[in-house]
C-alpha cells in the first residue's frame, strides 16, 4: 500500500465514534478525519461502531435523523477498510506488556501489524490506557 503524503491514520472505535457524534474529542476527530493521507479502519471497528449506533437508535437517544446521518458519515467517511488479522504471538506479548481490555488490545496488535508495511502509521484513539500503549509501541506522539 502506498500513502500520498506518509499520513497514515489507524482510527480505533473511539475515534470514529467522536467523529461521528458530539462530544469532548469531536473536533480534534473532525480535524484530523480531514487531512489529507490514508485513514484505515478495521473490520472491528466497523463492528464497534454499528453496534453504537444501533443501540443508540434502539434507546432512541438521538433523532431518527440523526443516526441516519450517522451511518451515513460511517459509510462516506474518509476510512479505508482493511482487513488484518494480528499475529496471535503478538497479541499475547502485547497484552503482557498494557493493561487493556481485548478490543483495545485487538487494535493496537492490528496497528503494529499494519505498521510493519506502513512505519508512518499513527493510532488514532481517545481511551487514555490504548493511547499510553500505543505511544510505547511508537505508534502515536
Amino acid at each position: 500500500m502506498t500513502t500520498p503524503n506518509g499520513n497514515v491514520v489507524y482510527w480505533d472505535t473511539s475515534a470514529i465514534i467522536s467523529s461521528l457524534f458530539r462530544d469532548r474529542h469531536s473536533t480534534e476527530a473532525s480535524a484530523i478525519a480531514n487531512e489529507t493521507g490514508t485513514h484505515l479502519i478495521s473490520s472491528l471497528a466497523w463492528a464497534e461502531t454499528n453496534a453504537v449506533i444501533a443501540r443508540i437508535e434502539r434507546d432512541r437517544s438521538l433523532a431518527a435523523v440523526l443516526v441516519a446521518a450517522a451511518r451515513e458519515a460511517l459509510e462516506t467517511g474518509p476510512w479505508t477498510r482493511v482487513n488484518i488479522d494480528p499475529a496471535w504471538p503478538q497479541i499475547a506479548t502485547l497484552a503482557c506488556a498494557w493493561p487493556l481490555r481485548g478490543a483495545d488490545l485487538w487494535h493496537l496488535a492490528a496497528a503494529k501489524a499494519l505498521q510493519v508495511e506502513l512505519p508512518e502509521l499513527r493510532l488514532l484513539s481517545f481511551d487514555g490506557q490504548l493511547v499510553e500503549a500505543a505511544r510505547g509501541e511508537h505508534l502515536c506522539p
